[in-house]
């Protein structure tokens, strides 16, 4: 049996996380990040890992790529899109994705290149997919 409950007020603030993070340079850590460039390097972590693939991180966290092997380059073009605005929503510093521009790569991958609205700023970013 439950208890009954009356009158319940809930008093609290939702505050945003700092910004700043390690500075991940040539696989060393090196500092520290902050602002635009913290961004930078959340956006290269996210879509560098496959996503349900290691426990350490949450279902919400990477991009799903592995499964984009093979496939016809315009299915590619399309889905990839897609599952780069659906990862990086996860992060509540960037604000949009736009401006996807795509180019072939020694016919075995694809760079994806794209501008990303933050809350420090405007930035250009690629990734480049095995195909």
């Amino acid at each position: 049996m439950l208890p009954a409950v009356e009158n319940i007020l809930i008093d609290f603030n939702i505050e945003e996380l700092p910004s700043r993070t390690y500075k991940l340079e040539e696989e060393r850590l090196k500092g520290y990040r902050d602002g635009i460039e913290a961004v930078r390097q959340a956006i290269y972590l996210i879509l560098n890992v496959e996503r349900y693939k290691y426990q350490i991180y949450s279902w919400n966290y990477g991009i799903e790529l592995e499964d984009l092997i093979g496939k016809p380059i315009y299915y590619v073009k399309v889905e990839l899109e897609r599952r780069i605005k659906e990862a990086l929503s996860q992060d509540t510093r960037i604000k949009n994705l736009y401006n996807f521009t795509y180019e072939t790569k020694d016919k075995d991958a694809l760079v994806c290149r794209f501008n990303v609205d933050t809350i420090f700023g405007t930035l250009e970013t690629e990734k480049v997919v095995s195909l």
